[in-house]
């Protein structure tokens, strides 16, 4: 207990400093990069009197003091695991402690251990795990960067969730007031319920108004008149998603569907919270609701219990429907000041989440560039995506400056606005104006835009950082687990595994990663 006490107050008496110079940066605009090296999220929350009582990432120490482990992966091949740490005190994960024990095989993420020395570690919510239903996330279903070296994410599809029962070891139970925030993104959401981190129920089951207090982020609208598709930060309070105060939309709501997004959510346990969210690469934070609770949850009613990727009543007897990434996050007691809050957002946005390293080749990913796509599988560096002019399927194939004229024009592409979401991009032929890159049955094609709402969504990708490290990777917009990949010299949309020999797992992060070429026409 002495020792732990005095890990406290060493975190709290190295945040002093930094909180003030990050909060001052928030307001003024002014950067403070060797600060934000220096100290980490709970770090500022510690000295703003509001300790982080739990901390988990797969991507980096949320203290500056940090360097334990993260997370543990266990493999397929012979059911062995290995933690990955830290690359140094402070820093980001080590991915290449991943990598090498992954080689050869597939890697899940069995646990995300808890910074904050509290032991609150989230396990997965299965049989092996936590208890329950669920099953572990591919341990390298999205790599990132983040301050300029690969990282993996928490890549939540349906079926996968962790949980931990935290009211014994610090979690805030009853009224008692509480803070949290996550990085998550906005380019894999859906409106399965419920995509949630933050306090539960220690039972699994959904009892009653108030039994929650977690951060929500997806496109489920459980009141209606929601403006819009979101993604939106909600408050998951048990029997309800709220965007506000009420049942009624909130007209301060707005979506966030940038690559990268911090969600925040605070409770004073009796009378007001408050939600938040930005764009964790840049810029301050925007609020959504600071205001009274909904009727008939105050006082709220929380169990201590922590959950990660599902509902509250998801995973003992039946399996979560929602996806979602996670990159980090916290749970704090007592209710964090505004000022503390704009701290952690300046700390997210210094930590270089998707940094310049995570683009490969020398396109532009701009609306109206001409790029050529290059596979970055050590096999087929030298071949490009390109259309047969046979057919309308899409083939990668050698180019080469000797390549014909009609060869390198169907290995060009204009980058357009993605169709169905202009966040995203969508690829347009070279030499054949008006037809796109377009999935059908899974497998892509060349064909005309025939104005309707399923072209569009079949035609919109959304770029990410490269699964192994390269160039980048270009998510489905409509089928979220699915992304470009080649398979024996053809391009598909593809899950990590599944019943399609295409699907297959093996090479799958280096098949789904693309480089930004030159155009060849």
């Amino acid at each position: 207990m002495i020792r732990l006490w005095l890990r406290r107050v060493r975190r709290s008496l190295l945040g002093t400093g930094a909180t003030i110079a990050l909060a001052a940066a928030a307001l003024t605009g002014t950067a403070v990069p060797s600060q934000a090296a220096a100290q980490q999220p709970c770090d500022i929350y510690a000295a703003g009197g509001t300790p982080c009582v739990a901390a988990h990432s797969t991507v980096r120490a949320l203290y500056a003091s940090y360097s334990g482990s993260l997370y543990q992966v266990r493999r397929s091949s012979d059911n062995t695991t290995r933690e990955i740490g830290v690359v140094a005190a402070s820093g980001r994960a080590d991915a290449s402690a991943q990598d090498a024990f992954c080689a050869g095989t597939s890697c899940v993420i069995t646990t995300v251990h808890d910074q904050s020395g509290h032991g609150n570690d989230l396990q997965y919510q299965g049989p092996g795990g936590a208890g329950g239903s669920d099953t572990p996330a591919n341990a390298t279903s999205e790599s990132l960067t983040v301050g300029g070296g690969k990282v993996y994410s928490l890549y939540i599809n349906p079926g996968n969730s962790y949980w931990r029962d935290g009211h014994l070891t610090g979690v805030p139970t009853g009224s008692a007031p509480e803070g949290a925030y996550m990085v998550t993104s906005g380019t894999h959401v859906n409106k399965g319920c419920c995509f949630d981190y933050g306090n539960s129920e220690t039972d699994r089951k959904a009892d009653g108004a108030g039994a929650m207090d977690a951060i929500y982020f997806g496109t489920s609208c459980w009141f209606g008149g929601c403006s819009g598709s979101g993604p939106w930060v909600q408050a998951d309070l048990e029997y309800g998603l709220y965007p506000g105060g009420s049942q009624s939309w909130n007209s301060n709501q707005r979506a966030f569907t940038s690559k990268y997004v911090t969600a925040m959510l605070k409770n004073n346990g009796t009378s007001r919270f408050a939600i938040k969210g930005a764009d964790a690469q840049s810029g301050g934070l925007t609020t959504l609701w600071d205001g009274a609770l909904p009727g008939g949850y105050s006082p709220m009613k929380k169990q201590g219990a922590i959950v990660l990727g599902s509902g509250g009543d998801c995973c003992n007897g039946n399996t979560n429907q929602s996806l979602g990434t996670f990159y980090e996050g916290a749970i704090v007691s007592g209710y964090p000041s505004d000022a503390t809050d704009n701290a952690v957002q300046a700390n997210i946005s210094a930590a270089g989440y998707g940094g310049s390293s995570s683009g490969g080749g020398s396109g532009s990913l701009t609306p109206g560039s001409r790029i050529s796509l290059q596979a970055t599988t050590s096999c087929c560096t030298a071949d490009y995506v390109k259309h047969d002019d046979n057919d309308n399927n899409v083939v990668i194939a050698n180019i080469s400056s000797s390549s014909s004229a009609t060869d390198k024009g169907d290995a060009t592409w204009i980058v357009r606005a993605g169709l169905s979401n202009s966040s995203c991009v969508s690829f347009e032929s070279a030499n054949k104006s008006g037809q796109y890159l377009r999935h059908q049955n899974y497998q892509l094609h060349l064909t005309g835009n025939d104005g309707s709402s399923t072209f569009s969504q079949d035609a919109t990708f959304c770029p990410q950082s490269g699964h192994n490290g390269q160039g980048y990777s270009f998510q489905s917009v409509n089928f979220t687990n699915r992304y470009l990949r080649h398979y024996a010299y053809t391009v598909y949309i593809a899950s990590n595994g599944g019943s399609n020999a295409f699907d297959s797992a093996t090479s799958w992060n280096d098949d789904t990663s693309w480089n930004i070429a030159t155009p060849w026409s």
